[in-house]
């Protein structure tokens, strides 16, 4: 158990966070609370609102940071200085599979608008900061287009987003494409990606 005294140094916005995610990985979404937070940090229960003001400001602090591990995770992965779409595309979209299965409860906070505020600075600017990789993949990259760049980015990240979600909510299980035995979470994104240069 963490102790009260450990918080001389204005830590205790991070401390808070990162208990709140061992809670959220843990348990689920409805079980980030505040006052529950507070328990286990040893401090006052007003303590928090120093830099949370309610439960929905501290999920949305939640959000944004995992849109920004996401997008760093996304940064790291893709090629650089490399023409080959099929594997940015792939790059990208294994990464957000990858996080989405590691991290069930963090991904699907990030679209709970009942939650989390979409219209906050911080988790809109998180938001588009990966929206912004994707769309840049396929500007450098799309050598024809039949539609425009933010349609392809919608259609790519739908197929993908839906595809986590399947996963997560058990009506998916991981499998192999019967024709050329690869992954089916690759197979699914090459069918839209010979869409997209053709």
């Amino acid at each position: 158990m963490i102790k009260t005294s450990n918080y001389h140094h204005g830590n205790l916005r991070e401390q808070i966070l990162q208990t709140a995610f061992g809670l959220l990985d843990d348990e689920g979404i409805d079980a980030v609370g505040i006052r529950k937070i507070a328990r286990q940090l040893e401090v006052a229960h007003s303590a928090p609102a120093n830099h949370f003001k309610n439960k929905q400001a501290l999920l949305t602090a939640l959000a944004a940071e995992s849109f920004r591990h996401l997008a760093s995770k996304v940064e790291k992965e893709i090629p650089k200085e490399t023409l080959n779409l099929r594997l940015a595309i792939h790059s990208f979209s294994n990464t957000i599979l990858e996080f989405g299965l590691k991290y069930p409860n963090r991904y699907k906070l990030l679209w709970r608008r009942e939650y989390a505020d979409h219209q906050r600075g911080e988790l809109g600017a998180a938001m588009d900061d990966i929206y912004a990789q994707l769309t840049s993949i396929l500007s450098e990259h799309a050598q024809k287009k039949q539609v425009d760049v933010e349609s392809q980015a919608i259609a790519l990240w739908s197929l993908i987003h839906g595809y986590v979600l399947l996963r997560l909510d058990e009506n998916l299980k991981e499998g192999y494409d019967e024709v050329t035995g690869i992954k089916r979470q690759i197979a699914i994104v090459d069918v839209l990606i010979d869409g997209i240069v053709e």
